[in-house]
């Protein structure tokens, strides 16, 4: 077993945003450890995947241990998996603040404490959170309360486990995205959602890649909250 290609978890991979970055990864020759609750097996021999609700502790402990297993250590963990629900504040119901804290705080907690827990063992490791840029500038006509009491709960996650792990060779880093061109949205929604960001457009799914992959390759760069959100954070 050889472990010196760098070994990396994504979550929420089966489509948008996380099997795109599956696929830059491999041609960048990593291996990568995949898991959503609908993900399809690999051919690839260097791609494990794991189906499963990332909400449940055991799919959490089935993707570390499986990546472990097969290639012998974990040194990125991107949480990419997350729900979005826009809805009025007074109409989420009760299910659906559990399918939104359940994959976007819950599946965070498992699996990123056992990744760390992997990582500790080398005295290396990197925590990528992917998050919103509504956390830090909520935008008109686009209720968002839930995204941004879970998503603006992993911002503050991001910077007290980089505080934590500092000085253990361990990094955490977010990406914080506006509205990215992904399945999620109709074509036909474009240009209406296009024009809630300062730049006139939004953003692709390969602006966030490169923003994962830059924080990745940054060694001094810990605690950060990467804004790729077309301007939104800055103003409007």
């Amino acid at each position: 077993m050889s472990t010196s290609q760098k070994v990396i978890i994504v979550t929420g991979a089966s489509q948008g945003i996380g099997a795109e970055l599956v696929k830059v990864l491999r041609k960048r020759d990593y291996r990568v450890v995949a898991t959503a609750r609908t993900i399809k097996p690999s051919d690839d021999d260097d791609i494990i995947t794991v189906a499963g609700d990332i909400a449940d502790p055991s799919t959490a402990r089935r993707v570390i241990s499986e990546g472990v297993a097969r290639f012998g250590r974990i040194d990125t963990l991107i949480n990419n998996a997350g729900i979005f629900i826009a809805k009025p504040f007074t109409d989420y119901t009760d299910e659906d603040y559990a399918a939104i804290t359940g994959v976007n705080l819950t599946g965070f907690f498992h699996i990123t404490q056992l990744a760390i827990a992997e990582m500790e063992k080398h005295s290396s490791g990197h925590v990528v959170n992917i998050t919103t840029s509504m956390a830090d500038h909520a935008i008109d006509g686009v209720p968002s309360v839930l995204a941004s009491l879970t998503k603006g709960g992993l911002n503050a996650a991001t910077k007290s486990l980089a505080i934590e792990y500092a000085k253990r060779g361990i990094r955490a880093n977010a990406v914080a995205p506006g509205i990215i061109k992904s399945p999620m949205h109709p074509v036909e929604t474009h240009e209406a959602l296009g024009a809630l960001h300062p730049v006139g457009h939004m953003g692709e799914m390969s602006d966030i890649v490169d923003a994962v992959l830059y924080l990745d390759s940054a060694p001094f760069v810990t605690g950060a909250i990467l804004h790729v959100d077309g301007g939104q954070s800055a103003g409007h």
